[in-house]
């Protein structure tokens, strides 16, 4: 177990659900837009390759109310298959959970993709999948708060090299110091549509890591938005000017992951993900818990 997160896999996906109250969207812990691009873009290739890691974080308002916990867990399966999940436990019993299986080989291959959104912290209830090596895919998406029908859609969907929903602080990692990427990623609209989305190193920040100062590199992920602005604009008034979501990496030897910083669905909040180590807790706290 490590006491940073090597590897948090900041996740980015898109759902537009029609009903007859408008648009339904849901973006998870990062973006999109509704824009073709080539089928035949370069995948990123593999600078540091991903192991076992076990991370444990906190998600946080910008004001620093902590509104949920998470953990991060990734295995190395034969072949060099890399599962990496992605689970936060909400105060109001919201889940968001998120699970990516990639190959690693020469460059990074997004395998398969499940993402499921539940409980009051989500306007959309959302369950998405994508397979690789069927092409399929299916949604199912409810309202929150409503007792209609679930909708689903399922079909078959061509996948670029260079689609990385729920790898895009992976990819940010191996990529050059101070280099920008374009990459794609899967939104739902609610029928699949191929998106991109630039990675992009714009600043240096300062760290604290216990009583030792280190600099991280401030990327920010923006989608190109074109024809989601339109749709959505109309429909509620609320896409910001300037939609974009930050991540921090520490870019050395080994990169690791800092913070994130950005909505977990589209027209939702914007939150913060840090990281947080666990420890054992002194003679006082343990009594304070035990006389609970």
């Amino acid at each position: 177990m490590k006491a940073s997160l090597h590897t948090m896999s900041c996740r980015l996906n898109i759902f537009e659900g029609h009903r007859s109250a408008g648009a339904c969207l849901a973006v998870i812990l990062v973006l999109a837009a509704l824009v073709s691009v080539p089928v035949n873009a370069a995948p990123v290739a593999v600078r540091f390759p991903e192991g076992v890691t076990h991370g444990f974080l906190l998600v946080r308002s910008l004001a620093g109310e902590i509104l949920g916990q998470g953990e991060m867990t990734q295995v190395v399966k034969e072949g060099d298959l890399v599962e990496s999940q992605l689970v936060f436990r909400f105060k109001d019993g919201s889940l968001h959970d998120e699970k990516v299986a990639f190959s690693q080989q020469r460059v990074f291959t997004m395998i398969s993709y499940r993402l499921v959104q539940s409980g009051p912290s989500f306007p959309d209830q959302i369950e998405i999948s994508v397979d690789r090596g069927t092409a399929e895919y299916t949604v199912r998406s409810k309202k929150a708060g409503e007792d209609g029908k679930e909708e689903v859609l399922s079909g078959q969907v061509d996948l670029p090299k260079d689609l990385y929903n729920g790898m895009l602080i992976t990819v940010s990692k191996n990529l050059q110091k101070g280099a920008d990427e374009t990459v794609s990623v899967l939104a739902f609209t609610p029928a699949p549509q191929v998106v991109k989305v630039q990675l992009r190193a714009i600043d240096e920040h300062p760290v604290q890591i216990g009583e030792a100062a280190s600099k991280a590199t401030q990327y920010v992920f923006t989608p190109q938005v074109g024809m989601i602005r339109e749709f959505v604009g109309k429909a509620t008034g609320k896409l910001p000017a300037q939609f974009h979501y930050t991540c921090w990496i520490l870019v050395d030897e080994a990169p690791s992951f800092v913070q994130f910083e950005g909505p977990l669905q589209l027209m939702g909040p914007i939150m913060r993900i840090e990281l947080v180590s666990p420890r054992v807790p002194t003679k006082t706290e343990a009594k304070k818990v035990s006389s609970k």
